[in-house]
């Protein structure tokens, strides 16, 4: 990977109210690690725009020249970018200082090329399966993107991590026999309406619970009749509180009590 010159500048402000006043005097606010501590930097937010959508992919290479620091010059790879959530305006940038001669991992895009037999021919679909792969390299020898062409696969097929071709110097990290890329076979008419039809068939059913009779025999009682007691005959209701039919029976019973009394 070709690295990028950048000029950053070091911060001395503060966090937010800092960053803030950057942003509204058209700079961007960053901060670099690796090898030494962290260090607050700032860029001029239309030289680091132009070198950012100028990249093919997000894996960019930096080479920092710090004005005025004691250490000017500096290898780094973008690790992050922050943007704001509505307006998507870039807020801050996270930066990791690597060197010529030591590896590093990041995470690559992958990208397909071609038209797969399978899909040409048999009317199959490609399933992109990882969007992104782990691989360790020299910064150099970084890829942007990893290309693979699908072009040879048919229905059923795939291609897995371990069958990926790695370019000079990279190493593609990861489980050999997940797959990358796929073809899956066409989806019948029928195989979609029985999709349908089980996605909005309901699979719950009304549970019948079976109840014995003091003779014996059973009855079938829904879900939520356990707490009802069977009314056997010669039982009389359980009056409630307010019910019109339990006010003489308690006024009987006063007089009762009164009479006693006598």
């Amino acid at each position: 990977m070709k690295s990028v010159a950048l000029t950053a500048f070091p911060r001395t402000t503060g966090r937010r109210a800092g960053a803030k006043k950057l942003r509204a005097a058209g700079r961007i606010p960053a901060v670099i690690y690796g090898h030494n501590p962290p260090q607050s930097l700032e860029f001029d937010v239309n030289e680091i725009k132009e070198v950012l959508h100028g990249a093919a992919s997000e894996i960019v290479l930096l080479d920092l020249s710090v004005k005025d620091d004691a250490k000017p010059k500096r290898l780094a790879l973008v690790q992050d970018i922050q943007h704001h959530v509505l307006t998507h305006e870039m807020l801050h940038v996270d930066l990791h200082e690597v060197a010529e001669n030591e590896k590093v991992t990041v995470m690559v895009p992958v990208e397909s090329t071609g038209e797969a037999i399978g899909v040409k021919t048999g009317g199959g679909t490609l399933e992109h399966v990882l969007f992104k792969l782990k691989v360790r390299a020299l910064p150099k020898d970084l890829p942007e993107v990893l290309i693979v062409d699908v072009s040879h696969l048919e229905i059923g097929k795939a291609i897995h991590i371990g069958d990926m071709k790695a370019p000079p110097g990279v190493e593609i990290m990861g489980d050999k026999h997940i797959s990358v890329l796929a073809v899956a076979a066409p989806v019948s008419e029928a195989q979609e309406a029985a999709a349908l039809e089980s996605a909005t068939t309901p699979t719950g059913e009304v549970e019948m619970i079976k109840e014995k009779k003091e003779d014996g025999t059973e009855v079938e009682a829904k879900p939520g009749d356990k707490g009802k007691a069977a009314a056997k005959p010669g039982d009389k209701a359980a009056a409630k509180p307010g019910d019109k039919a339990a006010a003489p029976a308690a006024e009987k019973a006063g007089e009762k009590k009164a009479e006693k009394k006598k």
